[in-house]
């Protein structure tokens, strides 16, 4: 069975060089530019994962991961805070709004889909 990943990011570059790894490793591969995009975009579709940035308009990655977490559906999907943020107080309220894992960018694209390969066998 195939596995998706939801990428969420306000930078286009990102999302490309993102999607190209993810499809490379046999991903499909959903986009969005912010969490309120990415809510709309999800709309009950499994996904394996999410990879999301932090600072983008109009909702940014916490919100975005506070208002997935409280859907029945997304509850325990694995999601990967992908920034450039690296303070640990940071990182422990990305814990506390439902962050699976995290990862600082730049970050090579190859480990990010390792790392979410971990999380979704």
């Amino acid at each position: 069975m195939n596995k998706t990943v939801m990428l969420v990011d306000d930078s286009p570059t990102v999302r490309q060089v993102m999607r190209f790894a993810f499809e490379h490793a046999h991903y499909a591969v959903i986009e969005a530019s912010d969490g309120q995009e990415a809510l709309g975009a999800l709309d009950g579709q499994k996904v394996s994962a999410i990879v999301c940035d932090i600072a983008m308009p109009t909702m940014d990655g916490l919100s975005f991961v506070k208002a997935l977490r409280e859907k029945r559906d997304y509850r325990f999907t694995p999601v990967v805070m992908l920034t450039t943020e690296s303070r640990p107080q940071r990182k422990q309220e990305a814990k506390e709004c439902g962050a699976t894992a995290w990862a600082t960018k730049p970050c090579p694209p190859s480990e990010l889909v390792d790392l979410v390969n971990r999380l979704t066998v």
